[in-house]
């Protein structure tokens, strides 16, 4: 279990709110695929900066609403790249972003959108964050971004509402999976029930991340079990968009299955790879005391954290094949290429 006794960067959160007030329009682009802790907190900072006189609108960037998050508070009010009209803005806040090559295509079609040349307030949890932003508040040891979140906002005198509480509540659950994963401390679970006590609902939380499925989730699912395969410890199978338009199944879909696989007996790590126009998303899992999966998606140009990283592969069949190969003997211990991941 990770230690909880991480401490609030204090000063860069009241410089953060400085800068964010001093803004016309704060736009706040979210990690593509976006999940429950990369949606929930930014709409409860969206919420959170109204108190404050300041607008604050978060924007998902791949073109797709997760159906599953509608339960949360604001989740109307979201912005979608390519179908609503990009809003001038003058300032970013990037919230559960640990690289800006994540932003879908918001960056795909303007990298120059986060070059610098507007101003970025960068909070975020992953260990491979590079602090790219004027102002980074960065927790790796932190649960989620939503329990950092929780701790910015009491420290800018933020009242707590239900709305808030049921953002952040949300975050937690999905990123610790009902705070089960090993990132859960004694801090989070006392986070959790704080947000509780101001209102917040776990059911609703619980139906939509773990409990309630679509249809279009169980087609999805079936035909990726089908397709299982194994690459020395590394378990893994593949989505394609034709398989997601057979099911008639959204992006976001796809995302717990890699922990179902996970669980596999003699799996040390699990992976989803997504076709896309450029090669493959690769999700990636491992369980405590297996392997560091971060440090196995910074060898491919990825990140996240020690449990939950993802990189991209870029290329064709030759590409994807070289490396689930690679990754089979990083997961072993042993590297021909000559760089090594290792176990926590």
């Amino acid at each position: 279990m990770t230690s909880p006794c991480w401490k609030l960067d204090g000063e860069s959160a009241d410089e953060a709110l400085r800068l964010l007030r001093r803004a016309r329009f704060v736009l706040m682009p979210t990690h593509q695929n976006v999940d429950a802790d990369g949606l929930a907190s930014p709409l409860a900072l969206m919420l959170a900066l109204r108190q404050q006189g300041v607008t604050a609108i978060p924007l998902i960037t791949d073109g797709q609403r997760p159906a599953n998050l509608s339960f949360l508070p604001g989740y109307d009010q979201v912005l979608i790249y390519g179908e609503d009209e990009l809003p001038e803005y003058d300032l970013l806040c990037m919230v559960d972003c640990s690289d800006r090559k994540r932003l879908g295509q918001f960056y795909k079609d303007d990298p120059e959108r986060v070059s610098g040349s507007v101003p970025i307030v960068n909070i975020d949890h992953h260990v491979t964050n590079d602090g790219f932003g004027v102002i980074n508040i960065i927790e790796p040891t932190a649960a989620s971004a939503a329990e950092l979140v929780a701790d910015i906002l009491a420290l800018w005198g933020t009242e707590l509402t239900r709305e808030i509480a049921q953002c952040l509540l949300a975050g937690i659950y999905g990123d610790t999976l009902g705070l089960r994963t090993d990132s859960t401390t004694s801090r989070t679970m006392r986070t959790a029930a704080d947000l509780v006590d101001a209102g917040a609902n776990p059911a609703p939380i619980v139906d939509s991340l773990f409990r309630i499925k679509p249809r279009s989730t169980v087609c999805l699912w079936a035909k990726a079990l089908q397709n299982v395969q194994w690459t020395g410890a590394l378990i893994w199978t593949e989505l394609t968009n034709e398989t997601f338009k057979t099911c008639g199944a959204e992006p976001g879909e796809g995302e717990g299955l890699v922990n179902f696989l996970l669980g596999t007996d003699g799996s040390k790590a699990a992976a989803i790879l997504y076709a896309n126009d450029h090669g493959w998303r690769v999700s990636l899992r491992s369980m405590p005391g297996d392997i560091d999966v971060a440090a196995l998606a910074s060898t491919f140009g990825g990140g996240g954290h020690p449990r939950a990283a993802g990189l991209q592969i870029e290329g064709g069949e030759a590409e994807k094949q070289a490396f689930l190969t690679r990754a089979a003997h990083l997961i072993a211990g042993e590297d021909p290429a000559g760089a090594a991941a290792t176990a926590p």
